[in-house]
């Protein structure tokens, strides 16, 4: 029997490394082919050589990108079972692939955030290069060890801490904008808190509409029409401003012959603009939903699990299109430095926005696609299910809340991280689970066991103490033995008490709804991700101007 479980564990370690292999393998080859396709473009010569080695490091935070962040668009459906992993995957790898090619832009700041100043670099544009080089190479290395670490970041952040460290290597404290960077860390707490509260308050009100309804049947044909055209209305403003920014002037040009409109809708959509085309969006959407719940009414049964499949069509949809909007906003991420790259070795200067060529956007979005492909599940699963418990009805009030801040946000001009939002809104509903279920009486309970825990500690240390004294007693009489052995004996059962009240307190941590320890975790690794970020890119840019010059 022991050696058929060692063969089988021995099965079970060579299929897990060999698909680990598999995965390292094919990401190679990715960065590879870009290194050869960059280089043999650009033609023979060290700028050429200095691009394919650029284009291998923009390819390697694409992958990162896509094992990273991407979770937090799909995490929630997935967790909620309302995709599969497979299911989730795919389409995130589309909607994401498009998103970058067909609405990721024209051009991109040479410098994201305009956290520093190109000025600095003096017209200098070698060590332009080797800053935005670092900066990328760093970010990338911070995005992989956090994901190994199964911690969801910023990737906008890894790259702002990125170029930001880069650029005080080569041109000292003064080239920061730290103004910018305020507001950058003000984010820190803005996003999650936002995110978390507009999911409270979405997931409330579908609780207390629907769910604490005697007839949730009836209640759900007549709110569920509601909330998903709000989420329609939501989503379609989100992807207007993040997402049509590249074909707008196209599509309004096309409405505006075909109709003989002759109005001036400008070069990109406003938010007006937006929450026009969402509004209308939305109506047709509530129709559309009105009549399709109708529809599936007879075969519903008055419950929690039904409501919850209602919700299910609609999430999946909302994982489509924020991954559309990741993919068309966050793809600068990764080729914004190599476009700069790109554009500083072709001119010979340094400018604050560069165009994109269409394979540097191609790099960028296979990129992400295939990291997400190979190492996307570590964090889905962390997003969807080792936060907090999900459902549908939870998952789409984190969606929910993930379109509605962004919007919010780019109104206001706040700095806000899609990260720290869809994740401060998984801690928010896990949060409101624990105050609406169960959490108060077991708050109560975990009071209780840690006072008694600190009585038990302190009559324990009674009792040694008493033990002590006796023990160095010279002259014992037969009751101060008897007392020793009582002592002793009531010593050894205060011990048994204590252990077993440290575990039944343990175990009620536990089954809070929200798992402290990963919350920890990730806001500690959301705090350390711009300074990591920074130090790591100031070290690769001595060492790549030392290598380089």
């Amino acid at each position: 029997m022991e050696i058929k479980d060692i063969h089988q564990l021995e099965k079970q370690a060579y299929k897990k490394s060999h698909g680990e292999l598999t995965r390292i393998g094919l990401a190679l080859l990715f960065m590879v082919l870009a290194l050869v396709y960059s280089y043999n473009i650009s033609g023979d010569g060290t700028s050429s050589l200095i691009l394919a080695v650029a284009t291998v490091f923009g390819a390697y935070m694409a992958m990162n990108i896509g094992a990273n962040d991407v979770a937090n668009n799909v995490g929630p459906a997935v967790g909620s079972k309302a995709l599969t992993m497979g299911g989730a995957i795919i389409i995130a790898m589309i909607f994401e692939a498009a998103g970058a090619i067909i609405a990721g832009g024209d051009v991109v700041s040479t410098v994201k955030k305009g956290i520093i100043d190109i000025n600095g670099f003096g017209g200098n544009t070698q060590d332009f290069v080797w800053a935005m080089m670092s900066a990328l190479l760093a970010a990338a290395l911070w995005l992989n060890l956090a994901t190994f670490a199964r911690a969801p970041v910023s990737t906008t952040h890894s790259i702002v801490g990125g170029v930001m460290g880069a650029g005080i290597a080569a041109a000292g404290f003064s080239i920061v904008d730290w103004g910018t960077m305020g507001a950058i860390a003000s984010s820190w707490v803005i996003s999650p808190v936002i995110g978390g509260v507009i999911a409270i308050i979405f997931l409330y009100a579908i609780k207390k509409t629907i769910i604490f309804q005697d007839d949730k049947i009836t209640a759900s044909s007549k709110w569920v029409p509601v909330y998903v055209a709000i989420m329609a209305w939501a989503f379609v403003t989100y992807l207007v401003i993040k997402g049509l920014k590249k074909v707008w002037p196209g599509l309004t040009g096309f409405i505006n012959e075909s109709l003989s409109l002759g109005m001036d809708f400008g070069s990109k959509p406003s938010m007006v603009d937006a929450l026009i085309i969402g509004f209308v969006i939305g109506i047709l959407v509530y129709f559309l939903v009105k009549r399709t719940v109708k529809q599936r009414l007879p075969r519903l049964t008055n419950d929690r699990a039904s409501v919850n499949v209602l919700f299910t069509i609609p999430l999946i949809f909302a994982a489509a299109l924020l991954s559309f909007a990741h993919g068309a906003n966050d793809v600068a991420n990764a080729i914004g430095p190599l476009a700069a790259i790109h554009d500083a070795i072709i001119t010979g200067g340094i400018t604050a926005e560069a165009g994109i060529p269409f394979w540097v956007m191609a790099v960028g979005a296979l990129g992400i696609a295939l990291g997400l492909a190979l190492y996307g599940p570590r964090l889905i699963r962390t997003v969807g299910g080792e936060i907090t418990e999900l459902d549908q009805m939870r998952a789409f009030s984190i969606a929910m809340a993930a379109a509605i801040t962004v919007i919010i946000a780019s109104q206001l001009g706040l700095p806000v991280s899609t990260t720290h939002v869809a994740i401060g809104a998984v801690f928010g509903v896990g949060f409101l689970r624990e105050w609406l279920e169960r959490a108060e009486s077991l708050e109560d309970e975990i009071e209780q066991d840690e006072r008694e825990i600190k009585e038990e500690k302190r009559l324990l240390s009674a009792l040694r103490s008493e033990l002590n004294v006796l023990m160095e007693k010279k002259d014992k009489t037969v009751s101060d033995y008897e007392r020793i052995t009582d002592l002793y004996r009531a010593i050894d059962e205060e011990k048994g008490t204590l252990k077993k009240a440290k575990k039944t307190l343990k175990k009620e941590k536990k089954s809070l709804y929200v798992k402290r320890d990963m919350m920890k975790k990730i806001i500690t690794a959301w705090l350390i991700t711009v300074p990591s970020a920074a130090v790591l890119s100031a070290i690769l840019f001595y060492t790549i101007r030392g290598v380089m010059t």
